[in-house]
């Protein structure tokens, strides 16, 4: 079962939208950052709804 998608606390750059897709996708980080600059104008608004809409990763003691 796969887990719930969140911001990312180990690979962000900003506010860890990339580094949370990449870890419930399953790719590297970079990738998905590469896919959001490549297509940048509707990313960046999609990255501002994500950036606001999800829930931060609960921090692992």
């Amino acid at each position: 079962m796969k887990s719930k998608l969140n911001r990312s606390l180990k690979n962000r750059s900003l506010h860890g939208v990339c580094g949370g897709i990449a870890e419930y996708i399953g790719l590297y980080p970079i990738a998905v950052r590469l896919v959001f600059i490549i297509a940048l104008p509707i990313s960046l608004l999609l990255y501002i709804f994500l950036a606001n809409i999800l829930d931060s990763e609960s921090p692992s003691l």
